[in-house]
C-alpha cells in the first residue's frame, strides 16, 4: 500500500484532531500543545492546512526534542513533506523521496531547492510560528 501511496503522493501526517487548538492571526500561527497531542514526542507531527492566510505548514515534533514548522510543499512536486521519526529527517510523499534536513536543505531525492522554514517559539503550552 504505502508504494500506491507514493505513486499518488499521499501523505502520512495527519491533520489535526481538534481542529480548533490552532489560530492564525497578525502572521502569527498559535498552537495549544494541551489540545494537540500529535506534537507530544519526537515524530510527531501535524499537517495545518486551510485556515486564513496561513501557508500550508507541516509542524513537527523532531528527534532534536524541538519543534519545528516548514512549508509543506516539496520543492520538486508540490507534494506533501512527512517526518521521519528516528532519522533527524523529513521527506516528500511522493515516489522521488525528496529529503531533507530540519532546517530545510535538501539531502536526498530529486529535490535541489530547499524548504522554507519558520521560526518557533514555545510559550508556556503554546507554539507560536511566524509566518
Amino acid at each position: 500500500m504505502k508504494f500506491f501511496k507514493r505513486l499518488l503522493g499521499i501523505c502520512e501526517t495527519p491533520t489535526p484532531n481538534d481542529p480548533d487548538a490552532w489560530t492564525v492571526a497578525n502572521g502569527v500561527v498559535s498552537i495549544d500543545l494541551a489540545r494537540m497531542p500529535e506534537l507530544d514526542s519526537p515524530g510527531g507531527g501535524v499537517r495545518l492546512e486551510g485556515k486564513d492566510s496561513a501557508p500550508r505548514l507541516l509542524v513537527f515534533h523532531g528527534d532534536d526534542g524541538q519543534h519545528h514548522a516548514v512549508s509543506n510543499r516539496c520543492t520538486h512536486m508540490g507534494r506533501r513533506i512527512d517526518p521521519i521519526a528516528g532519522s533527524k529527517i523529513i521527506q516528500c510523499c511522493s515516489v522521488s523521496k525528496s529529503t531533507y534536513t530540519y532546517d530545510g536543505k535538501p539531502v536526498g531525492g530529486a529535490a535541489k531547492k530547499p524548504l522554507q522554514t519558520y521560526p518557533v517559539e514555545l510559550e508556556g503550552k503554546t507554539l507560536k510560528i511566524k509566518i
